[in-house]
This record gives C-alpha cells, sequence and structure tokens, in this order.
C-alpha cells in the first residue's frame, strides 16, 4: 500500500468493524458476572464455594468464556491491522520529508 490515502480509507473502513467488535467484547465481559450469578442461583450447593465450582463448570459459562476469548482475538486482529494502517501513513509523511530534504540538498 504505497498511497497513504488508501491507508485512511482502510481505517475509515474498519474503524465501524473494531468499534462492533470492542462493543461485542464488553457486552461478553459485563454479562460474565451475571452468568455466574444466573448459574450459582441455578445449583442446589448450599455454599457459596460448592455454587461458585458449579457455575464455572456449567457448559454455559464454559462456552461464554470460549465467546470472550473469541471476541478479544476479533477486536485485537482489528486493532492491529489499524494500527499498521496508521504506521503505514506515518511513514509514507517520513519517506516524503526525506525526500523533499534531499530536493533541497542537490539543488
Amino acid at each position: 500500500m504505497k498511497d497513504p490515502n488508501d491507508a485512511i480509507d482502510f481505517i475509515f473502513k474498519t474503524a465501524p468493524a473494531y468499534a462492533k467488535a470492542k462493543g461485542e467484547l464488553a457486552q461478553l465481559e459485563a454479562f460474565k458476572s451475571s452468568l455466574k450469578a444466573i448459574k450459582m442461583a441455578e445449583t442446589n450447593e448450599q455454599s457459596l464455594g460448592a455454587q461458585e465450582r458449579e457455575a464455572y463448570r456449567s457448559e454455559d459459562y464454559q462456552n461464554l468464556c470460549k465467546a470472550i476469548g473469541h471476541a478479544t482475538e476479533q477486536a485485537e486482529a482489528l486493532k492491529w491491522q489499524l494500527v499498521a494502517a496508521q504506521l503505514r501513513v506515518e511513514i509514507w509523511r517520513t519517506e516524503q520529508a526525506s525526500n523533499r530534504a534531499f530536493d533541497r540538498m542537490v539543488k
């Protein structure tokens, strides 16, 4: 991607997907405590430790943890793609400044 406008277009087009991924991740993280409480209430165990153990070992809780992992992976991939595009713009700016300096030296 030599043209900085391509990198800027990429950032502009990818930002909503990144925002959505971050929102989904935040929503899943927030639901984690609620799901734990729901699962603790569903068990017949009396002690909090046993209730917590049962909540953590539930299939629903394990699936939520997997979903959080997947959402984190998506958000991080998008984040680093955006960072790479920003770096491409910075590299282009540096190259342009170097070219101008070189042009001034040879005149």
